[in-house]
Formats: C-alpha cells, structure tokens, sequence
C-alpha cells in the first residue's frame, strides 16, 4: 500500500531535523522508496521554505535543526493539559480556514497548530509568508454566546496575550500596535487575525490566528514590510512545543476573562505596551490621511488620536497606522 505523501514528508523531516547529514540510500531504507524518489521529496519541502544541503557523497541537511511540533510535547508543557484541545497538522492552506471549515464540529478552545501554510492569510486579505517550520502558526476556536455586540477590542487582548506568554519565555521589550500587530525593536514579530461567524442577536463564532515568527530563512521572500523573529532578539531559543503550550493556555486565560468583563481589564496593559504611545502617528483610511499624537485606546478598543481640532476616536475596518 503506498504511503501518503504527507506521512512520508513528515518521517523524512523527523530524520533531517538533527540538522546532520543523511545520505539519500540512507533515507531510502528508513522510508522503503529509491533515492530519486527521495529526491522529489526534497524538491517539495524545499518548495515549502525549508533551506535543504544537498551534498554529492553527503547526502541532505538542513541549514539548522528543526524543531518540529508535537501534540504530546505541547500537552506536557500545559499545567492544565486535561483542558487543552490540540492538534497539530503538517500543511495545511491555512489554520483558520481548517477551522472554518469544521463550523459546528469543534468544542470551546478547539486549538490547531501547522508547520506551514500554503494560503496564510493576515489583514486585509494579505498573505502570510509561511515557511516550513519556521514559525509558530496557530488558529483556536471560540465561541461567544453574547454574540457580534461582545466582541470589540478582542485583537487587542489577544495581543496582550501574547506579550504576556513571551515575557514568560523571557522576551522582553515586546511592544503592541493596534489593531492587531506584535512588535519587537521596531520590526513586526507577529500578527493576529480574527474571523467571526454568526447572527445579528444570537452568539458568535470566532476564529483567532496567531502567526509568530520563530526562526524565518534569511531567505525568505514576499514579506512588505521590515520583520524580525525570536531568533534575532538575542535570547537562548525557547522549543516552540514549551512556547506553543504557553500561549494556549494564556489565550485560554484571556478568552475567560474577556468573556465575562470585555476589554476593560486589558485597556491599562495595553496602554503601556503601545508602540505608538504619545508619538506622531497618521492614520490612513483609503484616500483620507488623519494626522496626530497617539494617545492609545479607550474602553471599547478604539485608537485615540489628538488631532488639530481635538481628541479623536477611530475604530477598526480598513485603517491603517503608520509614524511620522
């Protein structure tokens, strides 16, 4: 019976991830197939955004060991594991859409991770580079009985979830922009993107996404603005199975707490992690440009901007924030 591609991609992944040399008879053994057959393997997983050696005498090695993600790991790092649903998938088009579409199917706190994504997604309909590995891709499922009308600044706390789990692995200087974005040393680290289904005046259904970059290829393509991940930040690297376990059970913690009091016990946290905080900013909204001093958000989650004729709300869509 031959096996699934995936599965054999997978295996091949577990052997390379030591980052040593495999020559190609090697690997064919391990997996029962000829070495051209491994070849073409390769040529997929390269496609993915893995860097891979080939070296003639050799064999193939990745350009640094993989830490792959593992649902027992992530379990054992949880203090509270009998609560967290987890999956993890090898590729996927994009971990939310693999949860949109089981609607209906899936319990409160439903939580899959991926080692790539062909079709992430961020903001606006923008891709989401997502090599191999590389990142932490991650999508739960919530639901919101109190509906659309309950939902306000939830990218917001969603972020300060964020923050809050790499200050534990020991991160620091993580700054947040609103709505959305994850900063560290003025670059992008991360982003958020939240989809609802629902009824005006029945509950809700959400899907948060996370990407955060953990270790992206030098060379990686198609990112439009500056990024940076945890490996450049200068800290001894943290498993990305201990980082992922942190998260969900944080974004458990916020999610419960968000659901009972909104925003409001976020809005201080917020405040002091804001990138933008009292600096020159300029909102963009299609062809209008509003200009002013960011003042952070008020309970609701809207940015507040002094502007020439006086202090100013703004709210989501299709908003842009940019310095000075």
């Amino acid at each position: 019976m031959t096996k699934q591609p995936d599965l054999i991609r997978t295996r091949l992944l577990q052997i390379l991830a030591n980052g040593e040399f495999h020559s190609g008879e090697e690997l064919g053994i391990e997996l029962g197939m000829s070495r051209a057959a491994i070849s073409n393997h390769i040529k997929v997983l390269c496609g993915l955004g893995l860097d891979v050696y080939s070296v003639t005498g050799k064999g193939y090695r990745l350009a640094q060991p993989l830490d792959m993600l593992e649902q027992s790991k992530i379990l054992q790092s949880c203090q509270n594991a009998k609560n967290i649903n987890v999956e993890v998938l090898n590729v996927v088009d994009s971990t939310n859409q693999f949860i949109k579409d089981k609607k209906g199917q899936l319990n409160n706190g439903y939580v899959c991770l991926a080692e790539a994504q062909t079709s992430g997604r961020g903001r606006h309909g923008r891709q989401w580079v997502s090599p191999y590995g590389a990142s932490l891709y991650l999508s739960m499922h919530w639901h919101f009985a109190g509906g659309y009308s309950v939902l306000g600044g939830l990218s917001l706390a969603i972020g300060v979830a964020i923050e809050r789990t790499l200050n534990q692995a020991g991160y620091k200087g993580i700054q947040l922009k609103w709505p959305n974005d994850i900063y560290a040393l003025g670059k992008k680290l991360a982003g958020v993107l939240i989809e609802v289904e629902g009824h005006i005046g029945a509950g809700c259904d959400c899907v948060i996404g996370i990407g955060l970059n953990i270790s992206l290829p030098q060379t990686v393509e198609n990112i439009e603005q500056p990024w940076i991940d945890l490996s450049g930040l200068n800290q001894a690297p943290v498993s990305r199975n201990k980082l992922a376990a942190l998260l969900i059970e944080e974004l458990h913690n916020v999610l419960r707490c968000f659901e009972q009091d909104g925003l409001v016990p976020f809005v201080d946290e917020w405040k002091e992690l804001d990138i933008y905080a009292n600096r020159p900013i300029k909102l963009v909204m299609g062809n209008k440009t509003i200009e002013g001093i960011g003042r952070g958000i008020d309970s609701s989650g809207a940015l507040v901007l002094e502007t020439e004729v006086g202090t100013q709300s703004f709210h989501g869509g299709e908003i842009s924030v940019r310095p000075i």
